[in-house]
């Protein structure tokens, strides 16, 4: 196999799912139903969003250790986007602004890691993303994923598999290939914000109480409520193998607040920094994120949360679709399986 391309030393790893934490678990059970604040929006919704009532749940689980321990949060109502930013309303933003995203940009040395500076080759620094290339043949073992990832000069959001792939088709999908600056400067520009990782995984919940799944106990569900792998990760087979990439959106049923895809599609850029134990020191009320990345793995990367899993995810290595699940993304990373969606918070009175 080739050695992974340069641009990609500093990201890959900290995409996808660890192997040791991708084994079912169940999230803890408490018996105290949701109980809601603010249940009637304070004023008119806007367009594509719902309202999601202040209340409270339990968040995290036992499922690994950077989602644990299980503990109760409350947080105030929000509106928060319907469905994932799609192509077509990325485009908007593009057009409007003439913004250029991470993927599309020519990397300087000086923005990788000063220890791997002297292994770069300055020819190898060309904009490109993080592209899914599954092998030809099943891996013995699934703990090596530079298998099936490679770093693809050229791809971007309007070419999310590298040259040669185009979106013309694909407008009501999810927009891939977006780092988590791109996501916020979007944010920003539509007046609105990054959801809290506490937000997501409260509306992801859709105010029904602890579940590991959002449909309920029963993995084998997934295939009725969410676009995730179906077949043998990493190569698919048979007629229902899942090498289709994103699907549109709105095409599984929404939760309970009216939130389509909140499991799979595409993994969601949030507000919050990473840090492993944030968990555990949490406070109750609107949580808000540790101040500043850490990850002992490699403390010198600064990366942000990504939640809900994406078309990739699979019992058999990862069940990020799981409202608890989290992992740790480099906010400089860009991936065919990433997109984001937004939030509007209510006015104070």
């Amino acid at each position: 196999m080739s050695a992974l391309h340069p641009f990609a030393l500093r990201t890959t790893q900290l995409l996808f799912c660890l192997l040791s934490s991708c084994l079912l678990s169940h999230c803890g059970r408490n018996s105290k139903d949701p109980q809601f604040t603010d249940t009637k929006a304070p004023g008119p919704t806007p367009e594509g969003m719902v309202w999601i009532p202040g209340g409270q749940t339990l968040m995290g689980s036992n499922h690994s250790p950077h989602e644990s321990p299980i503990h109760e949060i409350a947080v105030d109502g929000f509106w928060m986007d319907q469905t994932e930013v799609t192509n077509a309303q990325f485009a908007q933003f593009v057009a409007a602004t003439n913004y250029i995203t991470l993927a599309e940009r020519t990397p300087k040395l000086e923005d990788f890691p000063e220890n791997l500076r002297a292994s770069i080759n300055p020819a190898d620094l060309v904009p490109g993303a993080l592209v899914f290339s599954p092998p030809a043949t099943q891996p013995r073992t699934l703990d090596n994923f530079h298998q099936w990832w490679r770093y693809q000069p050229g791809a971007n959001w309007r070419h999310p598999q590298g040259p040669g792939s185009s979106i013309e088709n694909r407008m009501n999908h999810p927009v891939v290939c977006l780092a988590w600056e791109d996501a916020n400067a979007y944010a920003q520009w539509a007046g609105k914000r990054l959801p809290t990782e506490a937000e997501w995984e409260y509306a992801a919940r859709g105010g029904t109480g602890p579940k590991t799944y959002l449909w309920g106990e029963e993995d084998a569900k997934r295939v009725e409520f969410a676009n995730t792998w179906i077949g043998t990760f990493p190569v698919a087979s048979g007629p229902a193998a899942s090498l289709k990439g994103t699907t549109p959106v709105k095409q599984f049923p929404p939760n309970e607040f009216g939130l389509h895809d909140m499991a799979g599609n595409v993994w969601e850029h949030v507000a919050d920094w990473y840090q492993p134990n944030y968990h555990a020191v949490s406070p109750r009320l609107n949580p808000p994120g540790p101040k500043t990345s850490y990850d002992p793995n490699e403390p010198g990367i600064q990366k942000r949360v990504i939640k809900g899993g994406s078309w990739l995810c699979n019992p058999s290595y990862c069940t990020g679709y799981r409202p608890s699940a989290r992992m740790a993304n480099a906010i400089d990373s860009a991936a065919d399986h990433t997109g984001f969606r937004c939030v509007v918070s209510a006015k104070k009175s």
